[in-house]
């Protein structure tokens, strides 16, 4: 029951993070999955995936009736992020895990910094 509740409030939080700021999955759910509960980081980027799908589809339906969604830049920003999904997951499997998680820390540097400078 612990485990759902916590499960519950990642979801939660990157539920927020989404609908906010457009970001919720990586940024919010993946560090969450791993310091909170311990996954490792290739399961915590698998979950946080497959919560990805139900948080996009509810979060496109929304934003739609305000009026905010541009499906042809969508398209043009989804299709070829397919090929960069599948060229990631296969360099994933293939890189040390502590590689992975230094890659992913420095990215949430880089984008901590951005708004600074």
């Amino acid at each position: 029951m612990r485990r759902t509740l916590q499960l519950g409030a990642i979801g939660t939080a990157a539920g927020v993070f989404s609908g906010l700021f457009g970001v919720g999955g990586g940024i919010v759910m993946v560090p969450l999955l791993i310091l909170w509960l311990g996954y490792e980081e290739r399961e915590a980027t698998g979950t946080s995936l497959a919560a990805i799908v139900l948080i996009a589809t509810v979060a496109v339906a929304a934003q739609a009736l305000y009026g905010n969604v541009r499906a042809d830049y969508g398209a043009a920003i989804g299709i070829p992020a397919v090929g960069g999904v599948l060229a990631g997951t296969w360099l994933q499997q293939r890189i040390a895990a502590r590689w992975i998680t230094l890659g992913f820390a420095a990215l949430l540097v880089g984008i901590a910094l951005q708004p600074l400078l």
